[in-house]
């Protein structure tokens, strides 16, 4: 695997070498000894799977707060999203900036999300699914959304906003 780190600390875009032949290719898609050798968390305590049928479909902006912060690896396994997350550590440099990396079957990237950060995307292909590996255990609770144009953040999709689900559509501008 090849990490890249992003320019928000912590964050990487990793790109899992794929082995081709006649059959089609081979990759690994998690090791925890690479994963903790950049010094990442590689806990696994649940994988998740979302399934979007429209082209510009939002899903975001999602964090957990403490003590059930999540850090996650998200990876397109069919289709394609531009993928978002925000730092929203206080204390890091790049507190409150903002990225956007396109996840897609075709290229196979996955992104490493680290705890505090908020993560959503919008789908740039119909039919399309999202994998996640996260460190900790959903707990309702603790859920916590930030409305995707929050002007402290400036996020600039790609495309347009199709869809939108209403508890999405309903989250607050962000607060401290």
């Amino acid at each position: 695997m090849n990490f890249e780190e992003t320019t928000l600390k912590g964050a990487f875009i990793i790109e899992p070498r794929r082995l081709f032949d006649e059959r089609g290719f081979f990759t690994r898609t998690f090791c925890r000894k690479e994963l903790e050798a950049h010094g990442l968390i590689s806990e696994v305590a649940q994988a998740n799977m979302s399934f979007t049928k429209k082209t510009g479909t939002f899903r975001g902006m999602h964090y957990q707060i403490a003590p059930y912060q999540e850090t996650k690896l998200v990876q397109c396994t069919q289709g394609a999203i531009f993928d978002v997350i925000i730092d929203l550590r206080p204390d890091s440099p790049t507190y409150k900036k903002w990225i956007g990396v396109e996840l897609s079957a075709a290229n196979g990237r996955m992104l490493f999300v680290p705890k505090d950060f908020a993560h959503g995307f919008i789908t740039l292909e119909d039919n399309t699914s999202v994998n996640y590996l996260v460190s900790q255990f959903y707990t309702p609770a603790s859920e916590r959304g930030i409305k995707w144009d929050d002007p402290q953040f400036g996020i600039q999709l790609p495309i347009p906003i199709s869809v939108i689900s209403e508890k999405d559509q309903s989250h607050s501008f962000y607060q401290l």
